[in-house]
């Protein structure tokens, strides 16, 4: 079978994008980034959503971007947005968290050996970060083709993106469909150790919302 590494967050889209993976024929290598992030609990749930997709292995790398802060999810002096009214690129955004994850992830890839990378990045419902547009995943597909040995050996990778036009009520309904188990992820940015969502960050509304759209009940729990 054809391999493919997923970035595994342990929220909604990011299950989705496996269980995608999965539908479509790859044994799936599942990458989760410990760097830090206020969320903590997302990991547990990046362990149980492998485990629930059949994830032919799961790491999850230690990487502390609380050194360098400059988002309310990497430095707990700036507070997660609960208003909804942030209409540039929020607080939340962690500098360079999407390039840094792929890079991880095309290291892994070159080693096993697999062409394909997987990421449940999104244009639609993608808070205004700047690294879930298009033209940037097609600009890193572009340098990773350049910047590796396999892709000077002909053995071209590939960056899917199978969310990136897809409003969360679709991405809801996909997952749905796919058997994803959206009990065991975790969305909110500021999340308890169990896991509990705070119901107001700026993910927790998305994530409400794309349910409510969808005509489905969200399984997680909320503290508001």
């Amino acid at each position: 079978m054809k391999k493919a590494v997923v970035l595994l967050s342990g929220g909604l889209d990011s299950a989705t994008a496996l269980a995608i993976a999965r539908d479509q024929g790859y044994q799936c290598y599942a990458l989760s980034i410990d760097y830090g992030q206020r969320h903590r609990s997302e990991l547990v749930a990046a362990r149980k959503v492998a485990q629930s997709l059949g994830a032919v292995a799961h790491q999850i790398i230690k990487l502390d971007l609380t050194a360098f802060g400059g988002s309310a999810l990497t430095d707990q002096t700036i507070e997660v947005p609960t208003s909804g009214a942030e209409t540039d690129i929020p607080v939340t955004y962690v500098p360079a968290r999407n390039t840094i994850m792929l890079s991880l992830a095309l290291a892994w890839a070159e080693t096993l050996q697999c062409q394909d990378i997987f990421v449940g990045v999104n244009a639609v419902d993608y808070s205004g970060y700047p690294d879930c547009r298009p033209e940037y995943i097609q600009a890193f597909e572009k340098m990773a083709n350049l910047a590796t040995k396999a892709g000077i050996e002909g053995k071209k990778l590939t960056i899917h993106t199978p969310l990136m036009h897809l409003s969360k009520k679709e991405i809801i309904k996909a997952g749905l469909a796919l058997g994803v188990d959206f009990s065991l992820t975790v969305s909110c940015y500021q999340a308890d150790e169990m896991g509990h969502a705070c119901g107001v960050c700026d993910s927790c509304r998305i994530r409400k919302a794309g349910f409510a759209a969808a005509g489905k009940c969200d399984p997680v729990s909320y503290l508001a």
